[in-house]
C-alpha cells in the first residue's frame, strides 16, 4: 500500500469522506469533484480519500488529477478492505463512505452531518423517489431486509446503502467483526442497532451506475450468512428459539401421532432432545453475548 497525503499540518476537517474505487476510471474524477463542491458550499471542512483496490485501469490516474488523498491497494482486497484502510486514515472523528460510481447523491451530505450531530450513524435510505435498482435483485434485498429487521427487532429500510456517516471510532469499536467484502456496510448496521446505538435512515435517491456493478448473485448467499452470523454474535435468542421451537414442534406432533398408534419412535424422541439442546446452546451465547456487552460498555 502507498498513500499520497495532504501537508501534516493541514487544519483537521470536520467530515473525511472515503470512497473505495475498484476499475472506476470513468466516474470517478466527475464523482470526487461533484462532492467537494457540495461540502464547500455547504461550508463544511472536508477531505476526501480514494482507496484504489487494486485496479487495472486508470482508476489511480484519474485521482491525482483531483484534489483528494490518494490510497493504493496492490491487489484487490474487496469493498470492506478498501473502507476500513480509508477510515484509518482519515483525520477526523466524522466519516461518510459512498461510492465511485455515481449512484449516490452527494446533496445528501451537508444534512446527513447535520443529523450526525444527534444519532451515531446516518444512512441514505434508498427510498427515495428516484431509486434505479435492477428488478432481478430486488427479491433478494427484499428478503435479507426482512429477515434483519426481524431478527434485529428494528425496521431497516435499506440495509446495504452504501452512503452514510457514522463515527470513526464506531468503526474501531467493532473493526474486528467487519468483513472484507459488500458485506461491510450490513455489518455495522446490524452490530450498532442490536447494541443499542442511534441510527438514523435519511431517504435518498438512486441513480444508474457509470460503468458496471460488481456485485454478483452468489453474495446474495453471503449476505444472508452474515446476518445470521451476526445475529449469533449479538442476539443468538433470535435464532435459537424460533430453531429449537420448529424442532419441538415437529417432535411433539410425532409423539402425539405415536401414541395414537401406540409406538412411541426414536424420531420423536430425537426432535425433541434437538429442541431442547437448541434452547441450552442458545441461552449459554446469550449469556456470553450480554457479558461480552457489558464488558465493551466499561469504561476504559
Amino acid at each position: 500500500m502507498n498513500a499520497e497525503t495532504p501537508p501534516g499540518d493541514a487544519p483537521v476537517p470536520v467530515l473525511t469522506v472515503v470512497i473505495p474505487a475498484y476499475n472506476e476510471e470513468d466516474a470517478l474524477g466527475p464523482e470526487v469533484d461533484h462532492i467537494a463542491s457540495v461540502l464547500s458550499e455547504a461550508g463544511i471542512t472536508h477531505e476526501i480519500i480514494v482507496v484504489d483496490d487494486g485496479s487495472t485501469d486508470g482508476t489511480a490516474e484519474a485521482a491525482r488529477t483531483k484534489s483528494c488523498t490518494l490510497i493504493r491497494l496492490p491487489r484487490n482486497h474487496g469493498y470492506g478492505a478498501a473502507l476500513k484502510k480509508g477510515i484509518a486514515a482519515a483525520r477526523s472523528e466524522l466519516v461518510a463512505i459512498t461510492d465511485a460510481d455515481g449512484t449516490y447523491p452527494a446533496e445528501a451530505l451537508p444534512e446527513m452531518v447535520r443529523l450526525a450531530g444527534e444519532y451515531d450513524m446516518v444512512v441514505g435510505a434508498r427510498t427515495g423517489g428516484n431509486v434505479h435498482i435492477p428488478m432481478v435483485r430486488r427479491p433478494a434485498k427484499w428478503f435479507l431486509r426482512k429477515l434483519a429487521s426481524w431478527l434485529s427487532g428494528f425496521k431497516i429500510p435499506d440495509l446495504n446503502s452504501g452512503l452514510r456517516v457514522i463515527r470513526r471510532s464506531l468503526v474501531r469499536r467493532y473493526a474486528h467483526i467487519l468483513p472484507q467484502g459488500f458485506s461491510f456496510t450490513t455489518t455495522i448496521s446490524l452490530a450498532l442497532l442490536c447494541n443499542g446505538f442511534s441510527v438514523k435512515y435519511l431517504p435518498i435517491d438512486y441513480r444508474r451506475r457509470i460503468g458496471d456493478s460488481k456485485i454478483r448473485a452468489g453474495h446474495a448467499w453471503d449476505f444472508l450468512l452474515l446476518i445470521l452470523r451476526v445475529m449469533v454474535l449479538f442476539n443468538p435468542l433470535k435464532v435459537f428459539l424460533p430453531m429449537g421451537a420448529l424442532a419441538f414442534l415437529v417432535g411433539l406432533a410425532k409423539f402425539v401421532y405415536d401414541v395414537t398408534k401406540q409406538d412411541l419412535s426414536e424420531s420423536a424422541v430425537m426432535c425433541l432432545l434437538t429442541a431442547i439442546l437448541l434452547w441450552a446452546i442458545g441461552l449459554l451465547a446469550d449469556q456470553n453475548a450480554r457479558l461480552g456487552l457489558d464488558r465493551e460498555a466499561w469504561p476504559r
